[in-house]
């Protein structure tokens, strides 16, 4: 017959770990999160893990480049194609954008001349003027 040691609840690790939110060392281990080691504080309650990765994303350059490419003509899917960044994350940094931008434009000089483009269309002659009918 084997006899087990008590558990130590208490790690290295828990010992040096302190609340972000009130800086206490009493925490408790709570579970696991996506893989990491969950925490708890015992004194505001606060839930943790241990160490946070860095901000994952797209750097400040490759965001200009595909914004370059959007502004001079480029298709979203074109430059998925060719920057390997899905089309839709395209699509909110293009609104992200657009979001800092004025309502509305407001030119320093009014233009003396403008230039009009007219549509005309042809729609055939109806048989009945109204109604469901000849009459």
């Amino acid at each position: 017959m084997r006899v087990r040691a008590p558990k130590n609840n208490t790690s290295q690790n828990e010992e040096l770990m302190q609340c972000p939110e009130c800086q206490s060392s009493h925490v408790n281990k709570n579970g696991h999160k996506k893989g990491k080691q969950n925490y708890i504080c015992v004194g505001c309650g606060r839930q943790f893990i241990d160490c946070y990765q860095l901000h994952k994303g797209y750097s400040e350059n490759l965001k200009r480049e595909c914004l370059k490419m959007y502004v001079n003509g480029m298709g979203f899917r074109a430059i998925e194609r060719v920057k390997n960044v899905h089309h839709t994350t395209i699509i909110n940094w293009v609104k992200q954008v657009g979001k800092l931008l004025p309502n509305y434009y407001d030119p320093e000089t009014i233009p003396e001349v403008g230039e009009l483009d007219e549509l005309e269309t042809f729609v055939g002659s109806k048989k009945t003027k109204f109604g469901c009918g000849p009459q």
